[in-house]
C-alpha cells in the first residue's frame, strides 16, 4: 500500500475511534475492572488493534448504533436493535421520532411475530437463549443463521466470523458465558465488531456499557465461553449471523 495512503487511512480510523469513544461514553464510564487476558478498546493497545485489523467492516455501522441495554436481561434485545438499525431494516413506527423510524428496545416487540417467540416480560425476568435470539431477529425481514458451539469448532468459528467481518451488510452476535473470559458472571449477548489476525482477537461491543467497555478477547477464550451449556435451553451457547434478505 502507498505509504501516504496508509497514513491517511490510519488517521481516519484514529479519528473515528476518538469520536466513538467520546460519543459512546467509553472513555469516562465507571466500569468494572478488566482482567489481564482482555484488552479494552479505549486503551492505546486496543486502538492499535483496530487500526491494524483487516476485518473491521462491522465496526463503523455498529459504532453508529451502539446502545446500552435497558435492563440487565435485555442484552439480546439491545444487540438485535443495533444490528437491525445497522442493516437499515424498516423499523416500526416510533411516535416520539415521527415521521422518522428507528428500532428501539421499546418498539422491538411491537412486531407480533416476536411475541410468539418470547414476550418482553419474560425476557426481562430471564433473558433469552441463542435460538430465541435468532427467532426474534428473524421475525423481521432479515436472514438469520444460528450456530451452536457444539455443532462447530474453534477453527470454523474463527473462519466464519473473521470472513464475515470483512464484508458489509451482515453482522455477528455472540452468546457466551462471561466468567470464561474473566468477567462477572453469567450468560451474555453482544455484537462482534472486528477481528485482529495478528493477535487472534475479536472485539466485543458489550451492550452492558455500565458494566464493561468493549474488549478484545482471544478467539480461543471466546470459543470456550460459547461452548458452555445454557441451563434454560440445555444446549450450548454460540453465535448468529444476520444479513439482509437477497
Amino acid at each position: 500500500m502507498n505509504i501516504k495512503l496508509h497514513k491517511t487511512l490510519k488517521t481516519s480510523v484514529k479519528a473515528a475511534i476518538i469520536w466513538f469513544c467520546v460519543s459512546s461514553g467509553t472513555v469516562i464510564s465507571q466500569t468494572l475492572p478488566v482482567s489481564s487476558n482482555l484488552i479494552t478498546f479505549n486503551s492505546k493497545e486496543g486502538e492499535k488493534l483496530l487500526i491494524q485489523s483487516r476485518a473491521r467492516e462491522d465496526f463503523f455501522p455498529l459504532s453508529m448504533q451502539f446502545i446500552t441495554q435497558n435492563n440487565q436481561a435485555f442484552c439480546g434485545v439491545a444487540s438485535s436493535v443495533m444490528v437491525l438499525n445497522g442493516l437499515g431494516i424498516l423499523a416500526p413506527e416510533t411516535p416520539q421520532y415521527s415521521p422518522y423510524r428507528v428500532f428501539t428496545q421499546e418498539n422491538f416487540f411491537s412486531n407480533e411475530k416476536t411475541k410468539k417467540v418470547i414476550t418482553p416480560e419474560v425476557v426481562s425476568r430471564q433473558g433469552i437463549t441463542l435460538e430465541q435470539l435468532g427467532g426474534l431477529i428473524a421475525s423481521y425481514d432479515v436472514q438469520v443463521k444460528v450456530y451452536h458451539a457444539a455443532d462447530t469448532n474453534l477453527e470454523q468459528f474463527r473462519k466464519i466470523v473473521s470472513e464475515n467481518l470483512k464484508q458489509p451488510k451482515n453482522f455477528v452476535i455472540v452468546n457466551y458465558l462471561r466468567k470464561e473470559i474473566g468477567q462477572e458472571k453469567g450468560g451474555h449477548i453482544s455484537p462482534i465488531a472486528a477481528y485482529n489476525e495478528q493477535t487472534d482477537r475479536f472485539l466485543i461491543m458489550d451492550v452492558s456499557r455500565y458494566k464493561y467497555p468493549p474488549v478484545w478477547v482471544k478467539a480461543a477464550d471466546l470459543w470456550k465461553a460459547m461452548n458452555t451449556t445454557d441451563t434454560t435451553s440445555g444446549k450450548t451457547r454460540g453465535f448468529v449471523i444476520v444479513s439482509k434478505v437477497n
